[in-house]
């Protein structure tokens, strides 16, 4: 099984507040290194079989469709060979 990965993150010249507000925490919790935050959205897709430029292709339309409003957010797909849960997991933070 195959998994592609969407990120969705607002555009530039949108305001993020939720960004905004962990800047704002950050070096009152003593993180005095970050500079910017913005916040967005993760969609870890499984597909069965391979990844063709055909299911690049239909994932771009879901993404597009359903992932993310094309007015105030951009995205990004890509392919990726594990989640972050299996990642946490090997790190032992799961």
């Amino acid at each position: 099984m195959a998994r592609v990965v969407v990120d969705v993150m607002p555009k530039p010249e949108i305001l993020d507040p939720q960004g905004k507000a962990v800047l704002g925490a950050l070096p009152r919790l003593g993180f005095d290194l970050v500079t910017d935050v913005r916040q967005g959205k993760r969609f870890e897709l499984q597909v069965d079989g391979e990844i063709t430029p055909e299911v690049l292709a239909q994932i771009e339309e879901v993404a597009g469709t359903l992932l993310s409003n094309p007015v105030i957010e951009d995205f990004e797909v890509h392919v990726e060979e594990h989640s972050v849960a299996e990642v946490a997991h090997e790190a032992g933070r799961a």
